[in-house]
């Protein structure tokens, strides 16, 4: 069973930006919008270029390299939904955001 995790002091996550974390030997994505923080595999299925370097629209995170499009609420590749990234549970708790990696 896995277990919540530190990722990252919460203040440190302003509104509309993303952050690149290091969780379980994972690079992790984190991103906060409308008040929600979202965690992602930092990589683009297509050619593993770090997400954390893309542009954040609303709920809309591109990539740097190839411009793919995914959903931060699911992963979801817009144009091929059947193409995800994988996402991680999220909470915020005493000033920390918190996640589950499901492995260790």
């Amino acid at each position: 069973m896995s277990k919540w995790i530190y990722a990252l002091q919460a203040e440190q996550l302003p509104e509309g930006k993303t952050s690149a974390v290091k969780v379980g030997g994972q690079s992790i994505l984190l991103a906060r919008v409308a008040g929600h923080v979202y965690a992602l595999h930092n990589e683009c299925p297509h050619l593993g270029c770090p997400l954390h370097r893309g542009r954040l629209d609303g709920f809309l995170l591109q990539c740097p390299c190839h411009d793919w499009v995914f959903d931060l609420r699911s992963g979801e590749f817009t144009i091929a939904p059947e193409i995800k990234i994988p996402v991680f549970p999220v909470r915020e708790e005493r000033g920390e955001i918190l996640l589950k990696t499901g492995g260790e």
